[in-house]
């Protein structure tokens, strides 16, 4: 987004391509037992010919959800940035309202402004950051009546499907969709590696929002996108930092943290 120079990763992590970055089963024996059982339950075992009552299956979650159902999930997490200058976005990470973000995105500014879900305007402090992974996390001075904090962690997986909530180019509350298309990538001048790249659309001002999987997991912090024309603009590969590493993890293959985030 607003990250300088990068170059992404096309097929290892240690091979990069120009472009510019902005940062279930039964036996049969038991199934006859099954059946015996059932049948003398039924009809043999009294005499008021009432037959034994069946009880339901119990419904199997679903192991994802649908695109609309991910944004009613984590919508209210997400969190509109303004810091000097800089456009981006946060998600709330914590009971006590701490936002996780990119670190370009507050970088410098002496005022930091949040807009958050249900309209509540705050300012808020940087309360730790790391500028080697381009995360950062910030204090709010205020909190919404009801605070949603995101669910945090999973892992990716190359070709699961993803979700990005972003501002970008200041269009609030924006969503896409796309795959994990590899990981462990390395920017070119090694400033930020370990990095998840993927195909949802983002531009800057998505700087800081939350990569989900298809369980509603935050699973990366958005930091930046491949600019190979150098415009600014999205040209359909993107980059997240891993939560774990975000959060100060050993995960990854990023450089080492300055401790954790939150």
């Amino acid at each position: 987004m607003e990250r300088g120079p990068q170059e992404a990763g096309a097929a290892e992590p240690q091979r990069a391509v120009s472009g510019r970055a902005r940062r279930l089963a039964v036996g049969g024996g038991a199934l006859v037992v099954v059946a015996v059982l059932a049948y003398w339950l039924g009809s043999g075992s009294g005499n008021s010919g009432t037959a034994a009552p069946t009880p339901s299956p119990s419904p199997t979650p679903s192991a994802t959800l649908t695109v609309p159902d991910l944004y009613e999930r984590v919508g209210p997490s997400v969190v509109v940035i303004q810091a000097g200058e800089s456009f981006g976005t946060g998600v709330i990470a914590a009971e006590d309202g701490t936002i996780l973000t990119a670190h370009h995105v507050v970088e410098g500014a002496k005022d930091v402004n949040l807009t958050f879900a249900d309209g509540t305007k705050a300012k808020a402090v940087v309360a730790s950051a790391n500028p080697k992974l381009d995360v950062a996390a910030l204090r709010p001075a205020k909190l919404p009546e009801i605070v949603v904090p995101a669910t945090l962690g999973g892992g990716a997986a190359v070709g699961a499907d993803v979700v990005a909530i972003g501002n970008p180019l200041g269009l609030t509350y924006s969503v896409s969709t796309g795959v994990v298309s590899g990981l462990n990538r390395r920017s070119q001048d090694g400033d930020l590696s370990g990095l998840i790249q993927f195909d949802a659309s983002v531009n800057p001002g998505s700087s800081g929002g939350p990569l989900l999987d298809a369980r509603g997991l935050v699973i990366g912090i958005v930091v930046s996108i491949a600019d190979p024309g150098g415009d600014e603009a999205f040209a359909g590969i993107a980059f997240a930092v891993p939560i774990g590493v975000a959060l100060g993890g050993a995960d990854g293959d990023g450089p080492p943290g300055d401790g954790p985030l939150i």
